[in-house]
């Protein structure tokens, strides 16, 4: 019982598989191998790999519900998708922009 007198009852666990969150997983996998690629000096593979990495971030999120979408989930589905595809959009275009260097 709590102060008031009435009785507290927790909130049943709810059991979560230990590969839930796998859609971010795979997102931060990318991201950071992406990262080492772009701290190696190859800088157009690593820049074209985040670019992937967000267009499959926006992939999963537009394709999965809600509660298997995990830490995808920021905001409505048509803002998630809609951000992140313009993010990866932009950085597709940006990384092949950029002139290799000689």
């Amino acid at each position: 019982m709590d102060n008031t007198g009435a009785s507290v009852h927790p909130l049943p666990k709810r059991k979560r598989s230990r590969f839930a969150q796998w859609p971010i997983t795979f997102v931060l996998l990318g991201i950071g191998i992406s990262l080492i690629l772009i701290a190696t000096d190859h800088f157009r593979r690593g820049s074209i790999g985040l670019a992937v990495s967000v267009l499959l971030a926006a992939f999963l999120r537009l394709f999965l519900s809600n509660s298997t979408a995990g830490m995808l989930v920021v905001r409505s589905k048509a803002v998630d998708v809609a951000v992140l595809g313009f993010l990866g959009v932009i950085l597709t275009i940006f990384a092949l922009w950029v002139p290799a260097p000689n």
